[in-house]
């Protein structure tokens, strides 16, 4: 039984006694435990039988791109206690037969090191097996910002 009325602001309210219960939920395919701990089919089978793709040594993932890489994590800024790859200096780096370019940028162009930087980096890469030359392009468009910090910087640099 129900009673529906009008309140005084206008809205309409229905008081009821009592409501029926809802359905009780059933369960049609019902698992026994054994079936339930079988190992399913693996998703990552496929991927996981795959083997890696041979990149070449100058291409991203390659031996001598790597090892450029952990050459550039070697150059510290020496105002902030971060290497220039994490903390973003580093744009670009292209090899091409044993040349290597690094396009790159400074925290700001007024850097007491822009002189001195770029000439590090070229030596430093340079010294790298497998590099025959190394070039260093500095630009500053787009002009550095924090962004462009690695999460491990900025933890280091307490920004994190």
């Amino acid at each position: 039984m129900s009673e529906d009325r009008m309140s005084e602001t206008g809205i309409r309210v229905e008081e009821v006694e009592s409501v029926e219960p809802p359905p009780k939920a059933r369960v049609e395919d019902v698992e026994t435990a054994p079936e339930k701990l079988e190992r399913k089919r693996d998703y990552l089978e496929g991927f996981l039988a795959a083997k890696p793709v041979e990149v070449a040594p100058g291409a991203v993932g390659g031996d001598l791109y790597e090892a450029v890489i952990d050459a550039l994590k070697e150059i510290f800024d020496p105002e902030i206690p971060v290497n220039i790859y994490d903390l973003g200096l580093i744009y670009n780096v292209e090899i091409d037969e044993g040349h290597v370019m690094v396009t790159m940028t400074l925290t700001t162009p007024h850097c007491p090191v822009a002189e001195s930087m770029p000439a590090e980096v070229e030596l430093r890469v340079g010294a790298v097996p497998g590099v025959g030359d190394a070039e260093v392009n500095l630009v500053w468009d787009p002009p550095w910002s924090p962004q462009n910090m690695s999460d491990e910087a900025r933890l280091e640099l307490g920004m994190l």
